[in-house]
């Protein structure tokens, strides 16, 4: 990971400063394979903004951007990140070198999560004047019918034939089911390193998980990711053969519904760990695996892929998907986070977690707090939350 990051935003300065290759803005749960094979280099605001918020510094950025007229209750990854750009600072500049941002030839997003990355990148493709495309993705489905990918297939089809005059070359249809197909490879092998959290102990937490998503969000279809998945895979075998839990003494086992509280990260998993508590699973980081990805047809798999995950589905595929999970985990309860200026990915509003606890027994919490703007969670409430769900834990077993 110490190599592999750096390199990646390396080859990303060096594309903007030379001009070597064009640059790409997608969102997370983009189109990237599309990009990767017409020879943008890619970036991923998102992970800019999740970056802001683990040093702890998003709230001095995001009044900068309340003073732009955007509201303080939209999604503080955007506000914590316009924020500093109209500060003329990054994140990238301490961990990667880069003095800024780089400049992008196209922004290309998509509403799967929200409409929040259209307005947030609306916003820089007013300010570079750059080219602003996107995929209008439905939600709240139940399931992902055929009519939905037939619709969104040509949606990346036309997003296709709008990309190539910028990119100054024609779509490789061959090129494109290559870098489908190692995205797919990436996937599987993350799939599978997050189920080795299904193992007692768990070899890994959900600090451990958000971590190393880094590479199936940054670098899908590059080859360097599913190279550094074998490799991770073979550290957590290695680990679960020794029995090597990734805290000292598992007793509890925890699921994480929601965003990371991502400047507490380290200090909530050391308040669990310190009562034998692990976060061995969370619909965040599965949140990456994107088993569509194998339909035959890669315009198809990537409709597929990029409108089947969680936070595009109805309330009835969401409780069929936690309590699978839950089953699956052996956990013994749920943390909830209500994240504030991220609705789209709180999932306690509409009594779901009232429904999973009268289906599988299990105890809850519900931890108000945010991703990015800490003036929003209470580290001292929420510590007093988490001691007394584990009481209850301890309590109800023989």
């Amino acid at each position: 990971m110490q190599s592999l990051i750096p390199d990646y935003y390396k080859e990303l300065g060096e594309a903007a400063r030379s001009g070597c290759r064009k640059v790409a803005w997608c969102s997370s749960v983009g189109p990237v394979e599309l990009l990767r094979s017409l020879g943008f280099a890619v970036y991923f605001p998102e992970n800019h903004g999740a970056m802001l918020g683990a040093s702890r510094r998003a709230a001095d950025f995001i009044s900068a951007a309340s003073a732009l007229g955007l509201s303080p209750d939209i999604c503080s990854y955007m506000t914590s990140d316009i924020g500093a750009f109209v500060q003329g600072k990054t994140a990238l500049t301490s961990a990667y070198g880069l003095a800024s941002v780089p400049r992008p030839d196209v922004l290309v997003y998509n509403t799967n999560q929200c409409r929040d990355v259209q307005d947030w990148f609306s916003f820089y493709s007013r300010h570079f004047e750059a080219p602003l495309l996107g995929i209008e993705s439905p939600r709240g489905m139940v399931d992902v019918t055929s009519a939905h990918l037939r619709a969104l297939g040509q949606q990346y089809q036309n997003l296709a034939s709008q990309l190539e005059p910028i990119a100054g070359q024609s779509l490789d249809i061959d090129r494109l089911r290559e870098v489908v197909a190692s995205s797919l490879r990436c996937t599987t092998l993350w799939q599978e390193a997050l189920r080795r959290g299904a193992l007692r102990p768990s070899p890994l937490s959900f600090l451990d998980a958000t971590v190393h998503m880094g590479p199936a969000v940054m670098l899908r279809g590059d080859p360097r990711a599913e190279r550094y998945y074998e490799q991770l895979l073979q550290e957590l075998d290695r680990r679960a053969q020794g029995g090597k839990g990734a805290i000292a003494d598992e007793r509890i086992r925890l699921y994480w519904e929601g965003m990371p509280v991502w400047g507490k990260q380290a200090e909530l998993t050391e308040v669990l760990a310190a009562q034998g508590a692990c976060v061995v699973a969370s619909t965040y980081c599965h949140s990456f695996v994107f088993e569509g990805l194998s339909h035959p047809d890669p315009f198809e798999g990537m409709a597929l892929a990029y409108s089947e995950l969680f936070i595009a589905r109805a309330e009835a595929y969401k409780e069929r998907y936690l309590r699978t999970m839950a089953q699956e985990y052996g956990v013994d309860a749920i943390v909830f986070h209500d994240a504030r200026t991220c609705p789209n990915n709180s999932n306690n509003r509409y009594g779901l977690p009232q429904r999973l606890r009268a289906q599988l027994g299990l105890p809850f919490v519900v931890i108000q707090g945010d991703l990015n703007d800490l003036r929003l969670f209470s580290e001292e409430q929420a510590r007093t939350q988490l001691e007394a769900l584990l009481e209850q834990v301890e309590a109800g077993r023989p």
